[in-house]
Parts: C-alpha cells; sequence; structure tokens
C-alpha cells in the first residue's frame, strides 16, 4: 500500500520531487499581528531614542535612575581642581627655588654680573676672557666660605670619586691661520676638545695661559671655553606645605662663545636641576604624605570609574546607531545620512573620556614625583593642566540641556565650518607677509630677526598692540628700505585689521542670527528627529521604565534635585540632540 501511495503520487500532476511546494494559503489575522510587532517594535525603538538624547535629568523622571554620571562629574571637577591647585603650589616652591638659585649662582660665578643683563654679558679682550675664567675658578672653590646658601660640591665625573669637581674646556679648530691683510686664510675645521679638571680640594685655581700652564687658550681658532661644575642643595622650604624637602644637584655650565669670530665673546650661565629624594630624611608629622597619596589614589579612581562609564554609553550610542540604521533600511529601505549617525557619537563623552586618561597618567607622574621617582614637572603640568581644562569645557555640556545657554554651543557648531575655512584663506595672506617681512625687514628691525618673532609681532599689530613701538624701532639703512617698510606695516594693518578681523566677526554673527531665526520659526527636522518626534511620551509617563507602564511620581528628595522635578507638560516633548 505504501509502495502504491508513493507511486501514486509520483504519477500525479500535482507537485512532486522536483518542483515547488504549493504557497500555503494564508491564515487570518496572521497579517495583522504581524504588522502589530512591527509597529510595537518601531515604537519602542522610538522610546529607546529618545530615552537615549534625553538630559539626565529627563532620564531620572523616566526611569527613576539616578543621574550617576552627572554626579559623578561634579565631583570630578572638585577633586581635579583641588589636585591641580595642590601640585600647581608645589610647584610654585621648586620654580621659585630652581630660579632662586640660578641667580644666585650667576651673582657668585660671572664677574660683574647684573640683573637683566643677560642678553648683554659680554667680554672683548683677551684678558677679559683670562681674568674672568680665573673668577670662576677662584668663586669655585670658595663656595663653602663665600656663599649664603648651603652647597655642597658635586661630582662631574660620573660617581664618587670618578673625577674632578669641575671641568674646564675649550673648542677650537684643529688648525687655523687667519690673515686679514692679505685676505687669506687656511683652516681645518675638524674640532679639537681640550680640558683641565679642577678639585675642591686644590688650595689655588690653576695658571692659565702663563707660564707653567698646562692649559693654553688657542685665542685665534677658539670657539668657546666651558666651565662645568656641580652643586648639592636642599630644598627646605617645603617645610611650609609640610611636605618631605626635596635634595638638588644643579648643573651649572658657563659658556664663553667665541663661536662668531666677531671680536665679541658671549658670557651665558645655564643651570640643569637634578631633583632626589633624600636620604634618611627626619621629619615628624609625615602623615600628610599619605594623605596626599590616598587623596591621588582617590582621583584615579574617580577618574577610572568616570572613563568606564563615558565609554560604555559611547558603546550603547554606537549600538544604537546600528539598530536604528538596520531598521530603516529593512523597514523603510531607507540609509541613514551621516550626520544622522554622527549625532549618536557624543562629542562630550570622547571629551571626558580624554579628561580622564590625561588626569590618571598626570595623576601618576605626580605621584612619581612626590615619591622622588621622577622629575619631569613639566610633562605632569601639561597632562594635568590639559586635563582641567576639558573637564572644565565638559561642564558646557549640562547648561546645553537649558534653551538659552545651549544657543551658544549651536552658534558654536554652526560656525566652526565657515570659521576653518576662512582663516584658511587668511593663513596664506599671513605666511606670505611673515615670510616678507622676515627676508626684507629682518636685518633692520630687531622684532622681525626670525619667523617665529615676525609671526608674534604680526600678531600683536592685528590686535593693535604695540603698533607705535613697531614703526619707531625700524631703523633702515636706505630710503628703498623705509619706503617698503611703511607700505608693508600699513597694508598689513589696514588688511587684517579693517577687512580680516571684520569678516571674522560677521561670519560668526550671521551663524547666530541664523540660529536665532530657527529658533523662532519652524525649523527643519531632519529623519532621526522626525522619527523621534513621532512618540509623544513625556518623560513622567512611566512608558520608559521596563515592564512598567503608568505615570512615574517624582521621589521624595525632590527639594535636592530640583531639575528633576515635575516640569511644564510643553517641555516633555522636547528634543535634545547633541
Amino acid at each position: 500500500m505504501a509502495a502504491a501511495s508513493e507511486t501514486e503520487r509520483l504519477l500525479s500532476r500535482g507537485p512532486g520531487y522536483g518542483a515547488a511546494e504549493a504557497a500555503p494559503a494564508p491564515v487570518p489575522g496572521r497579517e495583522d499581528e504581524e504588522e502589530d510587532e512591527e509597529e510595537d517594535e518601531e515604537e519602542e525603538l522610538r522610546r529607546r531614542l529618545k530615552y537615549f538624547f534625553m538630559s539626565p535629568c529627563d532620564k531620572y523622571r523616566a526611569r527613576g535612575r539616578r543621574p550617576v554620571k552627572l554626579g559623578l562629574q561634579l565631583a570630578k571637577i572638585v577633586l581635579v581642581t583641588v589636585q591641580l591647585i595642590l601640585f600647581g603650589l608645589s610647584n610654585q616652591l621648586v620654580v621659585a627655588f630652581k630660579e632662586d638659585n640660578t641667580v644666585a649662582f650667576k651673582h657668585l660665578f660671572l664677574k660683574g654680573y647684573e640683573d637683566g643683563a643677560d642678553d648683554t654679558a659680554a667680554i672683548y679682550t683677551r684678558g677679559d676672557l683670562l681674568e674672568h675664567l680665573a673668577f670662576v675658578l677662584q668663586q669655585y672653590l670658595a663656595v663653602p666660605n663665600e656663599t649664603l646658601g648651603r652647597y655642597a660640591y658635586g661630582d662631574t665625573g660620573g660617581g664618587p670619586g670618578g673625577g674632578p669637581g669641575l671641568r674646564l674646556c675649550q673648542r677650537f679648530f684643529r688648525r687655523g691661520d687667519i690673515d686679514p691683510e692679505n685676505d687669506t686664510f687656511d683652516i681645518d675645521p675638524s674640532v679639537v676638545t681640550e680640558c683641565l679638571g679642577v678639585h675642591p680640594g686644590d688650595p689655588q685655581p690653576p695658571v692659565l695661559d702663563g707660564p707653567g700652564s698646562n692649559f693654553t687658550l688657542q685665542f685665534h681658532r677658539l670657539i668657546n671655553v666651558t666651565v662645568e661644575f656641580q652643586l648639592k642643595a636642599i630644598n627646605i622650604q617645603t617645610l611650609l606645605n609640610h611636605e618631605i624637602p626635596d635634595c638638588y644637584t644643579f648643573s651649572v655650565t658657563v659658556t664663553f662663545d667665541n663661536s662668531a669670530h666677531s671680536g665679541r665673546v658671549r658670557i651665558r650661565l645655564d643651570t640643569h636641576a637634578a631633583i632626589r629624594e633624600c636620604h634618611h630624611p627626619a621629619m615628624p608629622g609625615g602623615g600628610a604624605t599619605w594623605r596626599r597619596l590616598a587623596f591621588d589614589v582617590l582621583v584615579v579612581a574617580v577618574c577610572s570609574l568616570s572613563l568606564v562609564l563615558c565609554a560604555r554609553s559611547i558603546a550603547r550610542g554606537l549600538l544604537l546607531q546600528r539598530e536604528f540604521s538596520r531598521f530603516l533600511r529593512c523597514h523603510r529601505g531607507v540609509t541613514v545620512s551621516l550626520s544622522d549617525r554622527l549625532e549618536f557619537l557624543n562629542g562630550w563623552y570622547l571629551l571626558l573620556v580624554t579628561s580622564d586618561v590625561l588626569t590618571v597618567l598626570g595623576t601618576v607622574l605626580k605621584i612619581g614625583i612626590e615619591a622622588k621617582n621622577f622629575s619631569g614637572y613639566d610633562v605632569c603640568s601639561i597632562l594635568l593642566g590639559t586635563s582641567t581644562l576639558l573637564v572644565w569645557v565638559g561642564v558646557i555640556r549640562y547648561l546645553t540641556f537649558f534653551q538659552k545657554y545651549n544657543i551658544l554651543i549651536v552658534t558654536l557648531r554652526v560656525a566652526l565650518p565657515n570659521v576653518m575655512r576662512f582663516c584658511c584663506c587668511v593663513a596664506v595672506i599671513y605666511l606670505g607677509y611673515c615670510f616678507c617681512g622676515w627676508i626684507v625687514l629682518g636685518p633692520h628691525h630687531v622684532k622681525f630677526r626670525s619667523l617665529s618673532m615676525v609671526s608674534e609681532c604680526l600678531f600683536s599689530l592685528v590686535n593693535g598692540d604695540d603698533m607705535f613701538a613697531t614703526f619707531a624701532a625700524l631703523r633702515p639703512s636706505g630710503a628703498l628700505v623705509w619706503l617698503f617698510s611703511q607700505v608693508y606695516l600699513y597694508s598689513f594693518s589696514a588688511l587684517f585689521i579693517y577687512m580680516v578681523l571684520s569678516l571674522f566677526i560677521a561670519l560668526i554673527t550671521g551663524s547666530y542670527d541664523t540660529i536665532k531665526n530657527q529658533s523662532e520659526a519652524a525649523a527643519p527636522l531632519s529623519e532621526l528627529e522626525a522619527f523621534i518626534a513621532q512618540c509623544q511620551d513625556s518623560p513622567g509617563s512611566g512608558k520608559f521604565r521596563r515592564g512598567g507602564s503608568g505615570s512615574a511620581p517624582c521621589p521624595a528628595p525632590c527639594p535636592a534635585l530640583c531639575c528633576c522635578c515635575p516640569r511644564a507638560p510643553v517641555q516633555d516633548n522636547a528634543l535634545l540632540v547633541n
């Protein structure tokens, strides 16, 4: 029977092997159920999108969740600012100690030094050079008995007992014969370095350039003479801040520069300070160090938590953007525009993530500095200063939740592309003036000696700063240069002050007027905004709660969260997009 029925089925005209199956008969009400499911899915997506773009207080009213990130950011602002102030006060003591010691070294080791004479300190005769070198050596040997500060000799030989305390070196050409009378010269450009060591225990400084001297200056071939030594000191003024004093090693270099061979030998003194932990410090009240360390650890913990929460919000936004794009592509055959996709990438969260990373790195360096394992005050200052700047700029995000404050951010965002394009065009003209002024006026004006100085001078002129002094300081050697300088300065001032600045202000003013007119009239909605606007559920309706419905009453501690209390119904449907 089974074989017969199989044979009949194969020989029949109905669908069999290799033929398509007949479509099942439509089930009554099945299409209506699918449409209802699709509508429910679309409505649920609208609610999720609207909840995603709500302010923290609206999210609190919608689902009853505390604005954790808002409170965390406010706490982070306080912690980061306090940390920056404490580090700034400590760094101020370090900078003051370095600068005071540098000034003291200049008065001790530079003969006839006067404050403010760094650019003009120079000598012009052989006798002056020998006299200044002898003065440096003599003052170095007399440091323990002459100085008011408590200094100790360091070692330039690389370790204890590894070399002399002071090194006197001269660099000169290997061979040099200059005869200005016959306009001839014969110079071997190879450079030779010759050094002489001086120990702190020597009773008298060595004799230079005389009978019995083993160090003779090669005046005609001389490039420069350097005196290098180290002095140790302890910064005890940190005791005022209940901090352990730092031990400093100052590397001092006195340079007599004759590289120009112009008859003028410039003199300068440079210092470099190395900071390390003092051995066996005995100071009562060491608990302040642990309190600072605990505070730094708290800052790192808060910033790490903020980093995780902001990164999670960014990831959720990207996932929601993919879901929204897939929904429109599958159900409506529409591709989401780039501007709508970028709305899901919250730039404020990226700003906060950047500030958190910089704060964590800066705090780690600060801990290393306080433990005397690291002395990069500049790097730590840049990290902490930039992170604090970004944290305070991030406060603007919460001001954008209010319509009257949001117009500033919207104006900047609308005006930024036009301003950037305008600046690119202006930069071409500005660079042209910089190169022209440098090559023409550089030999005749002190403010045009280098490209960086030219740019600084022209930027000051744009702002109307130091204008008369720029004109008056010009000392041309002829009428042609003077005439060119007048045309150059007047044309630059007229072009940039009367035209460029006016157009720059007009761009921002035009953007502000555009935003103001759009706020007064019905602004066109993007596809994302139109999609979310169809959801008329207010945050307090209770429909945003997962698995719940009905109204969501305002919690008891409403006076503490005044922004989260019930508002006028007209504000419930406000759409807050980035």
